[in-house]
């Protein structure tokens, strides 16, 4: 409950003048001097732990809709706070982890279809009330009408994956990533590698990730209570979300957005929490509490 609570905290403080940290257009961080910490990735492990502790209380909570309304109203309140920053894809990400875990924690099928069915219309309306958001939304149905503007970007990342062929130009020979291709240390790190190991190198990468959400939902699975298993379970969705969601932005199968890709993008405050939440996964494996 407290890290839940200083996660809201954390979130509201964005939005406080000369403690909020603008940068190209949103308010994502909070920072004093050169410090920064992005808050957004602190509520998605403060959500994890309120919904895994929450549920373990009483797991039958799980199976009825009155008993699911405290976790979608916490996860409701962070979305709320975190789309007004604007940030799209830790909001859509964070609508995902709440759906999976509750998924997870054995809510009916009936609930799940209540929660989203309202949450794909709410995501498509959250698209047309902002121009930039319809702005990126036509870059992705055609790049090239916007080659300098929205689609620029795209544009690049595609570019980058199709120079890579099958084996890639070679480490640290890239070069869309020399002013080419915005972001290519963080959001677009993705096609700097598959530009530089090729097709065959981004099938090894993803086999490893891939590897790391299989490893998770085993340990989920050899847990011996519902509060590890749902911290577990959590963990490694959001890791697997992140993941999936940056690849189909890179690969131009879904509407651009920034997303950092986990334990690899630039971004003091998303490693630090993936590694934390790592060593809690870790724990967990040990039969730690």
């Amino acid at each position: 409950l407290p890290l839940a609570v200083c996660a809201v905290i954390l979130l509201a403080l964005v939005f406080v003048p000369a403690v909020g940290v603008e940068n190209y257009g949103a308010k994502r961080w909070i920072g004093v001097g050169s410090f920064t910490v992005q808050p957004s990735e602190i509520a998605k492990f403060a959500f994890i732990l309120f919904t895994a502790h929450y549920i373990a209380k009483r797991p039958e909570r799980a199976r009825s809709f009155a008993g699911i309304l405290p976790v979608l109203g916490y996860g409701a309140a962070l979305c709320v706070l975190i789309i007004l920053e604007p940030n799209m894809s830790i909001t859509a990400c964070m609508g995902m982890l709440m759906i999976a875990m509750l998924f997870s924690a054995g809510m009916k099928i009936r609930h799940f279809l209540i929660v989203l069915l309202p949450a794909l219309a709410l995501g498509v309306a959250l698209i047309f009330m902002e121009p930039y958001r319809l702005s990126r939304l036509s870059a992705f149905l055609n790049p090239w009408s916007s080659p300098k503007g929205e689609g620029y970007q795209l544009i690049q990342s595609l570019y980058a994956l199709g120079s890579g062929g099958w084996f890639g130009v070679g480490l640290f020979n890239s070069r869309q990533k020399f002013a080419f291709l915005p972001f290519a240390e963080s959001d677009f790190i993705l096609s700097v590698i598959g530009e530089e190991t090729g097709f065959i190198g981004l099938l090894a990468f993803f086999a490893l990730l891939g590897f790391i959400v299989y490893r998770g939902i085993r340990i989920a699975s050899k847990t011996k209570n519902i509060f590890s298993y749902l911290l577990a379970m959590g963990i490694t969705f959001i890791f697997g979300i992140q993941v999936l969601v940056n690849a189909l932005v890179v690969t131009g199968s879904i509407p651009p957005t920034g997303l950092p890709l986990p334990l690899v993008s630039s971004g003091n405050t998303s490693i630090i929490i993936f590694l934390a939440e790592f060593g809690v996964l870790y724990n967990i494996s040990k039969g730690g509490d």
